[in-house]
């Protein structure tokens, strides 16, 4: 027998919400699950979120990118660098409402796709065309706090594509995979002679179970 769906159900619709977006979101809980759709749907065809990474966005992108907040200062002012679909900028900004945000990302489509997500949500977050590195970048975004990054590039490369951003005493906080925590130790010289201070990573999200993450933390240091 063929089971059957409501009406209400897109065969390719976003996964169910799990109850520890709720706890996450709290009041913006309507706004995560219009991201998600959005994510299952524009996300998808416009080759942004795989197909097959559908079932598994809330724990696998949203919520893991949501645990980020544990990271980063109250009231701070945060720019997400090579933001593509909006991870982590969007989950953490909706989760963080006290936090000024900018999304900064080189690609025509993805700007499309941010700025139709920004719309939609209503948030007041800046949507930014172009690369860190940028001048007009640096501009656009004005004093900066916190830069976040998830999977954009190896710490180092990261840290000399975000340099002009990071001022003294900015923050980067980089979500990152087991592999790059465990290579961390060996990439501890070129981060420190970057100017980096403070390296080390920190696990996030642990009350989130599989979305649970690690990021790695930095601080510019004043010279």
């Amino acid at each position: 027998m063929t089971a059957t769906r409501s009406p209400q159900q897109h065969p390719d619709g976003p996964p169910p919400v799990p109850e520890a977006a709720r706890a996450v979101f709290g009041d913006a809980l309507d706004d995560a699950v219009r991201y998600v759709t959005r994510l299952a749907h524009d996300g998808v065809t416009k080759g942004l979120i795989g197909p097959r990474e559908v079932p598994r966005l809330w724990e696998r992108h949203v919520l893991n990118s949501a645990a980020v907040a544990e990271a980063v200062p109250a009231g701070a002012r945060v720019v997400d660098v090579g933001s593509g679909a909006g991870l982590p900028g969007i989950p953490l900004g909706l989760a963080r409402p006290d936090l000024s945000l900018s999304l900064v990302e080189p690609m025509a489509r993805r700007v499309e796709f941010l700025e139709e997500a920004v719309a939609e949500l209503g948030r007041p977050w800046r949507v930014v065309r172009g690369r860190a590195e940028d001048r007009s970048v640096v501009s656009a975004v004005g004093p900066v706090d916190v830069v976040t990054a998830r999977a954009v590039a190896a710490l180092p490369r990261l840290v000399a594509w975000c340099r002009s951003l990071l001022r003294p005493n900015v923050q980067l906080v980089a979500l990152v995979g087991a592999r790059t925590v465990a290579e961390l130790p060996g990439m501890l010289p070129e981060l420190e002679a970057a100017g980096m201070r403070d390296v080390h990573p920190r696990a996030v999200g642990a009350s989130l179970g599989a979305a649970a993450t690690t990021v790695v933390v930095m601080t510019r240091g004043a010279r």
